[in-house]
């Protein structure tokens, strides 16, 4: 994959269906996009004492260029999720606190996971569900449950998240309690960033409710919604801007408050890693994902812990890993790296990651660069304008250029 990157600092047009808002962000890095952020855990990560083994690798972290660490969920989750008991299988609240000093030491945000599309309760009430939540802080009833999860709340606003009570937005204790909570994560804990788990669960709106009143520096949903698919074949369709525009529709929902991960890329840089490159122009020339069309709110990733690690329901093709990396790292968008690809894949993918990733500081790529895609095809993707360039960094099946 030979790929020249712009290096101009031009705004995107933006020619999709959006109500674009104002957004005024005091930090430097948010408001001039230079975004690099990091995935702190796998499925398996609950195994392990990991608020130790996190703090060891902080250094490592700081010197690498991240931003923002996004952490798994800090609350106790079982036998019942007790948002307020940070005593969890990851480790202690005292070591948990440790972390995020030692985070906040070296210029580095804490990203909070907040499930709370769904909870399992400490007692059974209405149907035999374990649907109330007594004795704990948030000590709701079956009130706080949608009605179509076996609670006496309404009709949920969202997709249900099958086999456990999901959460009643509407009700207007329940978000008060929720934003009681986020505040207290914020000031007491010390988080700065939020990832809302399973945002298809619940309306746009209350998510933009929820950032408006507890104030994260920056958030990112969640919104994993299915890629277009061919019925006959079952093969990527190659138009996926119904797709791209439901995550638009989300984001725009929130009040342009939360970014969201970027499915969309994420489908068809997995297909055109495989031998499918024109899958990378749209018909306007673009990026084909979110972040062709709102890139400073477009968290682009290559996997996750629920999409690969263990769980593996989406897992890009392993062996071309590095190009999909160099294709998020050089260009728009918000990019994150996963902890498996950065720690237990090998010091030579961790080197090729630091390296990139030093790449888009020194050369001021951000969410917001321009880009002009000149060709895409089955051996090459070139991006932006044939200049005299040197070559930066090379790899298996993908070099980077720069002017």
């Amino acid at each position: 994959m030979d790929h020249v990157n712009d290096l101009s600092l031009s705004e995107y047009e933006y020619p999709f269906t959006v109500q674009v808002h104002q957004i005024l962000i005091n930090n430097g890095v948010i408001r001039r996009g230079r975004e690099i952020l990091f995935q702190a855990f796998n499925w398996e990560s609950h195994k392990h004492d990991w608020w130790t083994n996190l703090e060891a690798k902080v250094p490592d972290l700081e010197k690498s260029g991240f931003t923002s660490i996004w952490l798994p969920p800090a609350t106790q989750s079982l036998p019942t999720q007790n948002l307020y008991s940070l005593d969890s299988s990851y480790g202690s609240e005292n070591l948990l606190r440790t972390l995020v000093q030692k985070l906040h030491h070296h210029n580095i945000r804490a990203m909070a996971d907040i499930v709370i599309n769904h909870r399992v309760g400490t007692t059974k009430g209405k149907g035999g569900a374990y649907n109330r939540y007594d004795g704990i802080p948030l000590a709701w009833d079956e009130h706080a449950v949608t009605s179509c999860s076996g609670g006496l709340g309404s009709r949920s606003t969202g997709d249900n998240f099958d086999g456990v009570p999901n959460i009643d937005h509407s009700q207007d204790f329940v978000r008060t309690d929720i934003i009681e909570w986020l505040r207290w994560l914020r000031k007491n804990i010390g988080f700065d960033d939020f990832r809302f788990d399973f945002a298809k669960g619940y309306s746009p709106k209350f998510v933009k409710e929820y950032v408006e009143h507890s104030k994260p520096i920056f958030s990112v949903g969640e919104y994993w919604d299915s890629c277009n698919y061919s019925q006959s074949s079952h093969s990527l369709d190659c138009d996926q801007d119904t797709h791209r525009q439901r995550i638009i529709n989300w984001i725009d929902k929130t009040g342009g408050l939360c970014t969201a991960f970027d499915f969309t890329t994420k489908g068809v840089l997995q297909e055109a890693v495989r031998g499918e490159l024109w899958r990378l122009r749209d018909s306007q020339g673009k990026p084909p994902g979110v972040m062709g069309w709102w890139p400073s709110r477009a968290v682009t990733f290559i996997e996750n812990h629920d999409t690969g690690s263990t769980q593996s329901h989406w897992p890009f093709p392993s062996s071309h890993v590095m190009e999909g990396y160099a294709y998020i790292l050089t260009h728009p968008g918000i990019p994150i790296i996963f902890y498996d690809h950065f720690y237990d894949w090998g010091d030579s993918l961790h080197d090729q990651l630091v390296k990139l990733v030093d790449i888009r500081r020194s050369q001021g790529i951000h969410s917001r660069s321009m880009i002009k895609i000149l060709e895409a095809n089955r051996g090459r993707l070139l991006v932006s304008e044939r200049q005299r360039v040197t070559l930066a960094t090379s790899g298996h099946r993908y070099a980077v250029w720069h002017k």
